[in-house]
């Protein structure tokens, strides 16, 4: 049986995941309300977080598909696939046409010399513009150097929601199979070479954990033919050796994972039994086998510290609340999360360094979920040295909105640094291309959706170190900060609501200094929240008004990264986010 190895990418919700269902439904791999987005937290926001395998069966030929995050924080989940396939289908959504992360995986695939397959998605759309999406669509591979071979991609129309793929759109169609056509047209075999011959030479690009089988590594096979029970030589970038066995081979059916006795050149695989393997070392069965080039990964933007949560209510609700706890999670987590770095340097805090906000604040998600409480410092973008020269990172951000918005979206963006280099009208919408350092990015996005009234899309990806920009003033509020511990009451609450926004309802544990809402004027406030209302044998009209409470702005992880002050802390529990000053 011949092998097709290909990955789906595209900018975050444009409809990899959909359709590489819907792929997967037309070929009996899975059944209904079943999908690739397995992951509760996938599920809960409607995204693609984590790399994931399958692999369907059409015309006698097995096609391996790798489904990738949009996400731009979650680009080395992207990065580290694209060597192990043969070809990609862009996805690109008719209606918006390519954003940000389309243009970053696309020019890593083009870099590593991938041929494309165009899918233009949602067709269905009302304001859907196919014809106008594929010109941009060639614009941008032009734009990013393709080749000619490249450049005369092939296109195909789809609603993957419908599970229809058309060549051309007056085409009639009811199923994908136009679409699978072009994979087995377009797409080299794996196999089509006889690798047999060869001596094998594996490559994992993902790692997966099994409470019986410990750490197994999901990757391709570039040569020869792997063999359950078969001794191994791993070497590293550094060229260094060490000897291994593999015990257990998978191969991919649909979702599931089938035991196999062997698996031969070009498939993807699992495999068991090498508990130190990593992402991008060789495993090869000769010794003197050269290893194969290693993946390489985009550098974090971002850093923070990790620290033990010290304050009044530690302790309450986590399970794993002590320094070695959390150090050995991110020692684990060190081994499959590739754009994750971490500086061990203290017993008692941790310097983690992420690709954005959104992947830090995954990261603090799951790790509340398994029990861990944490607090972590202000998210601060890393300032390069460089010949006595500071060099910062530096993103390029997309912005569809109502026209209206645009003022106020390049006023407040031009003081936090980042400048306007293009605007490209849509009937009522505009799209507006900006560049600046991600230092003014940072915390922008929740007065994003104030200023446009949630209506505005905003996207960004890295586009590289530059000089240092300057100074930055982005906070222009204060902080409210309780003096007291106990209960919040409506009565306080109600009073203090006129001075700002409040983090928190009525009847809530507060304690001493706690930050309970920021301030508009930019102060910092000490207050009493628990006070209540003084009892008296008296009765007015005044004294009697009913108290009226605007629902407070409850904090999440993400929205507690972006608005914290940078002498604060966001204390993370498995039930609770709070922002606090330290003692």
């Amino acid at each position: 049986m011949e092998i097709r190895n290909i990955a789906i990418i595209a900018h975050v919700d444009h409809g990899k995941t959909t359709l590489t269902d819907a792929l997967m439904r037309q070929c009996g791999a899975i059944g209904e309300g079943i999908s690739m987005d397995s992951n509760t937290l996938e599920q809960e926001r409607g995204i693609t977080i984590y790399s994931k395998n399958a692999s369907i069966t059409y015309k006698n030929t097995k096609i391996n598909i790798v489904d990738t995050p949009g996400h731009a924080d979650f680009g080395s989940e992207v990065e580290r696939v694209l060597r192990s396939i043969d070809s990609v289908l862009l996805v690109v959504d008719a209606q918006e046409g390519p954003m940000p992360q389309t243009r970053f995986v696309l020019k890593k695939s083009l870099e590593l010399g991938l041929k494309p397959i165009v899918v233009i998605n949602k067709i269905d759309k009302p304001a859907a513009d196919p014809h106008r999406a594929e010109e941009q669509v060639l614009e941008l591979f032009l734009e990013l150097g393709a080749n000619d071979a490249q450049s005369s991609f092939p296109v195909v129309y789809a609603n993957g929601r419908a599970g229809i793929a058309k060549l051309k759109l007056t085409d009639e169609s009811s199923n994908l199979s136009p679409l699978l056509d072009i994979i087995l047209k377009h797409v080299p075999s794996a196999s089509a070479e006889d690798f047999s011959v060869k001596f094998l030479r594996f490559q994992p690009f993902n790692l997966g954990y099994d409470n019986f089988l410990g750490r197994l590594a999901i990757g391709r096979i570039y040569e020869g033919i792997m063999k359950d029970g078969q001794n191994v030589f791993i070497k590293n970038a550094e060229k260094e050796t060490r000897k291994g066995k593999i015990r257990k081979i998978y191969t991919f059916r649909g979702l599931e994972k089938v035991e196999s006795k062997e698996a031969i050149a070009g498939d993807i695989v699992m495999i068991a039994g090498l508990p130190d393997i990593f992402i991008g070392e060789t495993i090869a069965a000769d010794e003197n086998s050269s290893p194969l080039p290693a993946i390489k990964i985009d550098e974090p933007t971002i850093s923070l510290m990790f620290l033990v949560n010290n304050s009044p209510f530690g302790g309450r609700e986590g399970k794993f609340v002590t320094s070695r706890q959390i150090r050995e999670y991110l020692e684990r987590e060190l081994e499959v999360n590739v754009g994750l770095k971490v500086d061990f340097f203290s017993t008692d805090n941790f310097k983690v360094y992420g690709r954005g906000e959104f992947h830090i604040a995954i990261l603090l998600e799951n790790m509340r979920r398994a029990g861990y409480e944490v607090q972590v410092s202000q998210p601060q973008a890393i300032i390069r040295e460089e010949k006595g020269e500071k060099f910062e990172p530096f993103e390029e951000v997309v912005i569809d909105t109502p026209a209206q918005f645009q003022g106020a979206i390049i006023e407040k963006l031009g003081v936090r640094g980042i400048t306007l280099k293009n605007i490209i009208h849509h009937a009522e919408t505009v799209r507006l291309f900006l560049e600046g350092p991600t230092r003014g990015l940072l915390g922008y996005r929740s007065q994003f959706v104030i200023d446009t009234r949630g209506e505005g899309i905003l996207s960004s990806r890295f586009i590289g170190f530059r000089p240092y920009y300057g100074e930055i003033r982005k906070r222009i509020q204060g902080s409210m900060i309780s003096m007291a511990s106990g209960k919040s009451s409506g009565f306080s609450l109600w009073g203090l609501q006129e001075r700002g926004t409040l983090y928190i309802g009525p009847g809530v544990e507060v304690y001493v200094g706690m930050v309970i809402g920021n301030t508009s004027k930019g102060e910092e406030l000490h207050v009493n929240p628990t006070k209540g209302k003084e009892l008296s044998n008296m009765r007015s009209k005044a004294s009697d008004d009913a108290i009226e409470l605007t629902p407070p702005y409850s904090l999440s992880i993400e929205r507690g990264l972006e608005i914290m002050a940078e002498d604060e802390y966001l204390e993370i529990t498995p039930g609770s986010v709070r922002l606090r000053k330290p003692r």
